[in-house]
């Protein structure tokens, strides 16, 4: 007799996470269990994959609180350790960017600028336990009269310090070159010139939306590991777009869905929050992201089992049509081919450059499988998944 196709609840794996009985592998190991298990066998097999991504991501912040002074201050402008904060939000509460810039920064009037501080070194010394100076300008009420607060604030202090990112954990993304005579500086890193470098940014077979590529388990509600605590899926991400070129695997080859993404900064670990600069370009922060995939049935196991070869992106000139907004492109290239050491451009063999870093994806994939088998992670069902393609 057949046996029965695999289908399971996410109430069953979570009582199999509190029992300890729970089989968690990471997406690596998992193209490895379906080669030889097939899907449906994997998916009797495994109940959840584990994902993880570590990259610059530029559309994070975090919303901060810091607390009423004596007396009590509406806070219009705010800045923390010189870094402007958008103060429009309530009377102590500000958000800051990761990729503002600290106030006397000299941009690229040095061309190219070092870009040294902002908004993400800012957020990596908070969570990190440093202190950072606040100053804080109000107009002045009947109910808030001061108009200007100073002190030091830091993560214990704080009442309240939420990572909020508006898109995070991009769905693929472009193979950046440039075939103009000189260097460029963008948010892809600095281009040598006439194809000198090809530079790339994902963590391809463990990057965790290339493990789900249709959304079928993620979405609001969806627990996560973030900067290295718990945080949550709350929406689909800003410039969210699923709706493009896909293989016969469903995995996109152009830039398609995104994250938005919360957690509770006074969990989190600055190994996994860290502000960097690109030359000649500005600030941004590099976030550890990581996803738990529920194998409910086959269908899952399959799509967690996407290997390098197969996910594939476009090489992208940003010297002349990435600024101008021309769609054309220079081929298809495959990340195993990336991840290789070089690609071949229309002939030429071009040197490739990753701005994400695998090997801080694969520990997070690792510790997100550790917390789950211990008991310390269960798998939150989302409320409703993101929006897929039409």
């Amino acid at each position: 007799m057949a046996k029965q196709a695999v289908n399971k609840t996410y109430a069953e794996i979570n009582a199999r996470i509190k029992s300890g009985e729970v089989v968690v592998v990471t997406a690596e190991e998992m193209i490895d269990i379906v080669d030889q298990e097939g899907a449906e066998g994997a998916a009797r097999q495994v109940d959840v994959v584990t994902t993880g991504t570590f990259a610059p991501m530029c559309s994070s912040g975090a919303f901060i609180n810091f607390g009423h002074s004596v007396p009590g201050i509406k806070a219009s402008k705010v800045w923390l350790n010189n870094v402007a904060a958008y103060g429009g939000v309530a009377a102590v509460d500000c958000y800051i960017g990761a990729t503002e810039l600290s106030e006397d920064d000299p941009l690229n009037r040095v061309y190219p600028g070092e870009f040294a501080y902002g908004g993400g070194h800012v957020i990596q010394e908070l969570v990190a336990g440093k202190d950072v100076h606040l100053v804080a300008k109000g107009y002045g009420t009947d109910c808030y009269p001061n108009k200007l607060v100073q002190k030091a604030i830091n993560i214990a202090t704080l009442p309240s310090a939420l990572l909020v990112n508006p898109r995070n954990a991009y769905q693929n993304y472009n193979c950046a070159v440039n075939y103009t005579k000189k260097t460029i500086y963008t948010y892809m890193g600095t281009l040598k010139p006439k194809g000198g470098n090809a530079n790339y940014c994902s963590a391809g077979q463990l990057s965790p939306l290339f493990n789900d590529p249709y959304y079928k388990t993620i979405g609001l509600g969806t627990r996560i590991f973030l900067g290295g605590g718990v945080g949550y899926v709350t929406w689909p991400g800003t410039q969210h777009k699923p709706s493009v070129e896909r293989t016969e695997r469903g995995v996109p080859i152009y830039p398609s869905g995104t994250l938005m993404v919360m957690g509770d900064m006074k969990q989190m670990d600055p190994t996994w929050l860290v502000g960097v600069g690109l030359q000649g370009y500005g600030v941004s922060l590099s976030v550890g992201l990581g996803i738990p995939i529920p194998i409910l049935n086959a269908e899952m196991a399959t799509y967690t089992a996407v290997k390098d070869e197969e996910l594939f992106t476009h090489v992208v000139d940003y010297g002349t049509d990435y600024p101008q907004g021309r769609s054309r492109h220079y081929g298809v290239v495959s990340y195993a081919q990336l991840k290789s050491g070089s690609i071949t451009v229309e002939g030429q063999e071009i040197q490739t450059v990753p701005l994400s870093s695998v090997v801080r994806a694969r520990e997070i994939a690792n510790i997100l499988k550790a917390w789950i088998e211990a008991g310390d992670f269960l798998l939150g069902e989302p409320q409703f998944t993101l929006p897929g393609p039409e």
